[in-house]
This record gives structure tokens, C-alpha cells and sequence, in this order.
């Protein structure tokens, strides 16, 4: 959402004011699910008549949804219990799905974005009326990031004063949303990330790479990113005990640089 003034950059709906366009685009997807929502209870309640027991669960649920996208309240901030939250998933519903809201201040403002009224307006209204969470971005930044170096980059952004234009950040905040982090493998040829669901234990984190990987899983060699860059080597890290071999029962976190042992 646009938090920043320029009278060169003409906003659509006039002026500026980033807590209106979030609740205008939270309406479109509410009354969007609305209308998915009335539409499926009608195609279910056919099916309910012959007993379909599963259309029958289906109805339930998408008329507790009713009320509370008639009150104008995205899915999101109503509560579910993990069955409920199972079929919800098969309504293809919008408003349900986790946000996160991307304040878009000038090159100039991103240093000090903290201190931007309309950045504190967001992370406010979010926390309150959504249980969500708010990062900064300059768009117009990024997109000049695009078209220079790795390094005339990191000049570029030392002239704002900062380490990047907050699309790391928003990278980071969304993986967190979602549940996600990263682990490293290194070889000689590559260093490579992999995605893994938080709470994953080492088998299943090397069936992320192969599910030969996790079938015949023996143990995993870890260090933390953190800690092997500090260390400066492999062999400096073992000889400083961060280097570990872990079991099957080891649940891995996010920067774990790890090389897997398997039959």
C-alpha cells in the first residue's frame, strides 16, 4: 500500500491514504467469497438432501461463514479448528489466506520508514483489525536496484543509508507467514537452499532434496550458517564443537547448513 506523498505520482483514488485502500481491496475479496460461499451452499444442499454426509459438513461450515462476510470481516480473523480448517481449504476461498502488507515509502523516507505516519497507521490498523503484520518496502528503489551490479547495488543503497530496499525483508516476513524456512547443503560446485516447512525433523528435511534422501536417512552433519561464517571454515568449525551430527529426532531450523548421510 502506498505510504508516501509526491504530487508527481498521481494515486488513483485522489490522495493518499493507505488505510482505505487496504479496506477497499479486503471488501473486494470479502464480497468475492461471498458470493463463492452462497453459490457453493445451494450446490451442497442438493447433495445434503441424499444424505451426503460430507455435503452436509460442507453446508455447515459455509454457513458459519455467512455472518461473518456479511459483517464485512475477511476469513482470516475468524477462528477454525483444524478439521474445520481442512475443509475450508477445498472452498478456494480468498479472504482466509494470510496477508501481509507491504508499506511502499519513497527512497528518501525507507532509513527512517519507522517515523512515517502512514507506516504507523498500517502496522496499527493491521495488528488490530486484521492479526497481521506489516514490512517496508520502496518499490521505486527496487526497481532502480534492478537494473545495476551486485555491487554498484550496495553502493546504491549505502547512499540511503541502508542494506536493502526492504524486498529482503518482505521475503523473510512471508516465509515466516507461511510457516517456512531454509537450509543450505555446500559442495565444491554449488551452494543451494532448500525450503522446508518449520518443525520438519531431518528425514523429512532430506526428502526435501530426494526421497531416497529420507528413506534411507542415517544422520545429518549441521552448522548454522551464522556459525560457519564466523568460524571461517568447516574444519574451524568443527574444531570449535559447532559442527554437529544429529539424529533422525534433530528438528531443523532456519540458516542450518547441513550435508546428509544416507544408505
Amino acid at each position: 500500500v502506498r505510504c508516501f506523498e509526491d504530487s508527481n505520482v498521481v494515486h488513483n483514488m485522489g490522495n493518499v491514504d493507505p488505510i482505505r485502500d487496504i479496506e477497499v481491496i479486503t471488501t473486494e475479496l470479502i464480497l468475492a467469497d461471498l458470493e463463492s460461499v452462497e453459490a457453493q451452499i445451494e450446490r451442497n444442499r442438493k447433495k445434503a438432501k441424499a444424505q451426503d454426509k460430507e455435503a452436509m459438513a460442507n453446508v455447515a461450515l459455509l454457513e458459519r461463514l455467512v455472518p461473518h462476510l456479511n459483517d464485512n470481516k475477511p476469513l482470516s480473523t475468524l477462528e477454525f479448528s483444524d478439521d474445520e480448517l481442512v475443509r475450508l481449504k477445498t472452498f478456494n476461498l480468498l479472504s482466509p489466506k494470510p496477508v501481509i502488507y507491504a508499506c511502499n515509502v519513497s527512497e528518501e523516507e525507507l532509513e527512517k520508514a519507522e517515523g512515517n505516519p502512514y507506516v504507523q497507521q498500517v502496522k496499527k490498523y493491521v495488528k488490530e483489525q486484521h492479526g497481521a503484520s506489516c514490512c517496508v518496502i520502496s518499490a521505486k528503489l527496487e526497481a532502480d536496484l534492478s537494473e545495476l551490479s551486485v555491487e554498484e547495488a550496495r553502493e546504491f543503497l549505502k547512499d540511503y543509508g541502508v542494506q536493502d530496499s526492504g524486498v529482503s525483508q518482505l521475503i523473510r516476513a512471508s516465509y515466516d507467514l507461511l510457516g517456512l524456512a531454509s537450509y543450505f547443503t555446500a559442495g565444491e560446485k554449488e551452494v543451494r537452499a532448500w525450503t522446508f516447512r518449520k518443525g520438519m525433523k531431518a528425514p523429512q528435511c532430506a526428502g526435501v532434496i530426494h526421497g531416497d534422501f529420507e528413506k534411507g536417512f542415517i544422520k545429518a552433519e549441521v552448522v548454522s550458517y551464522d556459525e560457519l561464517v564466523a568460524a571461517g571454515s568447516y574444519q574451524k568449525a568443527r574444531e570449535l564443537g559447532k559442527y554437529r551430527l544429529e539424529g533422525k529426532e534433530y528438528v531443523f531450523q532456519d540458516g542450518d547448513v547441513a550435508l546428509f548421510r544416507f544408505n
